[in-house]
């Protein structure tokens, strides 16, 4: 791909990531050089010569965004005596295993958020994003949902889907395959993200039952599915967007597509190299439910595709991957948590250290760990993680939920031990 969005160069981003180091040493310098209360560090701003240009990614077109941003101001509690200061660090979050389990809020999540909105002994209220491979919905349909369950505003400008950066897309294709969700939900968001022309398997499957002889549309899909000849029409490239409630048919019309000439079904290639690209809004493996075992998810629906693919062609199938912990997913985070700072706390600076927590090592840890050194990982025992085994990518610190993930990153920067972390982060740099 020649889009730079899409698929940066390797030197685009080595610039990008020495630029967040620059002005987080930046940063450092000035924080511990102004004062040596290890307070006052969590709480400093970088120099306004680090300052970032960004063009705005809030409230993208096609988002149905009338929202005053100052609704979610964190205000004092009734106990605070004064508004609470901001601090200069920040949080990012995964959803489910670290918020939410099968659709449940975690017992202590409330809480957590609450105290990183000022409702903590330090009088600070602390700037956090979500970071979700889930999807399915609009932004602003998970958020209303998950504010009622957290007990606390959260705004589509600090939440991000699997999907979400994928929205860039309608800008390099007409005709897309949607696949994944719960009815006709995934092409309403794509449509809401601005596509021109949304297919579904089951617009497919309209046009030709015989496509997937096993599957039967119901009454309602049949009636939401929209007619047309597919054989007449190209369609440009596969968005999986979320999990597939119907692995067999999915899978067969992707295929089909994959081996079609040009994206038209009832084609083939000679080449197998002609079909649309195939795009997948996360890779995760498994997934932590209410069952005591991990599910299998959107990425191990890609390894079977794969797998088919290459059994049918003998060749490799090339599969652009959004999510974590992918590049273009934690570029899209960085960029989201500038903006969020800056509206909502009026703070145009990096923050000092953005701390991940997460409850996959594969995803999750590997996302904060990958890409910049001023991330911080955290490990959750509430979802996918198993106590007792050994991640694949090794967390700075596990706790046991997310409550203890916030009380860890608070004690960290306001609390009596911040100098033996200061000490120990400048030894790891020497190093």
């Amino acid at each position: 791909m020649t889009d730079l969005l899409l698929s940066p160069t390797v030197s685009a981003q080595d610039t990008f990531l020495s630029r967040r180091r620059r002005d987080r040493a930046a940063s450092r310098i000035r924080a511990t050089s102004a004062s040596p209360s290890p307070a006052r560090r969590a709480f400093s701003m970088s120099p306004a010569s680090h300052r970032r240009r960004r063009s705005s990614i809030l409230a993208e077109p096609g988002s149905e965004m009338n929202e005053t941003l100052s609704q979610y101001l964190p205000r004092p509690t009734p106990k605070q005596a004064a508004e609470p200061i901001v601090g200069s660090y920040a949080l990012a979050f995964d959803i489910d295993g670290v918020l939410m389990r099968s659709g449940d809020p975690i017992p202590v999540a409330p809480e957590a958020l609450r105290m990183l909105n000022g409702d903590n002994e330090y009088n600070v209220r602390v700037p956090y994003i979500f970071v979700t491979n889930g999807g399915g919905k609009t932004e602003e349909q998970r958020c209303k949902e998950f504010s009622e369950k957290m007990e606390t505003p959260v705004s589509p400008n600090q939440f991000i889907q699997g999907h979400t950066p994928m929205r860039e897309l309608r800008k390099k294709y007409g005709t897309v395959l949607v696949v994944g969700g719960i009815g006709e939900a995934c092409r309403q968001v794509a449509e809401q993200y601005g596509f021109a022309d949304v297919v579904t398997p089951g617009d497919i499957l309209k046009w030709n039952p015989n496509v997937c002889p096993f599957r039967t549309l119901t009454d309602e899909e049949h009636k939401n599915s929209r007619y047309r000849d597919f054989s007449q029409v190209k369609i440009e490239a596969i968005l999986v967007f979320a999990d597939s409630r119907d692995w067999a048919a999915d899978q067969q019309i992707i295929l089909d597509l994959l081996l079609s000439k040009d994206g038209v079904m009832g084609t083939v290639s000679e080449t197998y190299e002609e079909g649309p690209p195939l795009y997948f809004a996360h890779n995760d493996f498994v997934w932590a439910t209410n069952y005591d075992q991990s599910r299998y998810g959107m990425g191990a629906l890609q390894v079977s595709i794969s797998a088919l693919y290459k059994a049918h062609t003998n060749k490799e199938l090339f599969v652009t991957k959004y999510g974590k912990p992918n590049y273009e997913t934690f570029k899209y985070a960085n960029n989201l948590l500038a903006e969020w700072r800056e509206k909502i706390f009026g703070h145009k600076s990096d923050p000092t250290t953005v701390y991940f927590v997460g409850d996959t090592p594969e995803s999750d840890i590997q996302f904060a760990n990958k890409f910049d050194d001023s991330w911080h990982s955290i490990l959750v025992k509430t979802g996918v993680y198993q106590e007792g085994t050994v991640p694949k990518h090794k967390p700075k610190v596990i706790v046991d939920n997310v409550l203890e993930a916030v009380k860890y990153v608070l004690e960290r920067e306001h609390g009596v031990h911040e100098e033996e972390y200061i000490l120990e982060e400048d030894e790891e740099e020497l190093d």
